[in-house]
């Protein structure tokens, strides 16, 4: 019985070995840097490292822009100030074209005789016609 009992024994240790041994070349391709998952994992890993000095690299940037930004927006503020200054102080100004210019002699018109008064029709045409009329 003690023959039976070390003979399972033996086969039990060495299905456990060669299930070890199994699982052994299993783990080892499992984690090759190539083509197992070790290798996306490296692969990743590299690619975290360039993200991350790339994002450095776009903060530094986005600083100068926004640093740049700002004092030109504070240029641009100072010059439409100045603008608006000189758009009022230009209506203070008289009018360059009556400066420049001497006066013109006044023109007498001749005096027309009054005409006679329009009979009191009511105009047909339209609204704007009428006016036209007035105005003659």
């Amino acid at each position: 019985m003690e023959l039976i009992a070390d003979i399972l024994l033996v086969a039990g240790a060495l299905g456990a070995g060669f299930y070890c041994y199994i699982l052994a070349r299993r783990l080892s391709r499992f984690n090759d840097l190539e083509n197992g998952v070790g290798g996306a994992v490296a692969v990743l890993s590299a690619q975290v490292d360039d993200l991350t000095k790339t994002l450095e690299a776009a903060k530094n940037t986005a600083g100068a822009s926004t640093s740049s930004l700002e004092g030109l927006t504070d240029r641009a503020e100072g010059v439409a100030k100045r603008l608006e200054l000189l758009v009022a102080s230009m209506h203070d100004l008289p009018d360059m074209a009556r400066v420049s210019e001497p006066p013109a002699p006044p023109v007498s018109k001749p005096q027309a005789a009054p005409k006679a008064p329009a009979p009191e029709t009511p105009p047909t045409g339209p609204v704007f016609k009428r006016h036209r009329e007035a105005a003659e």
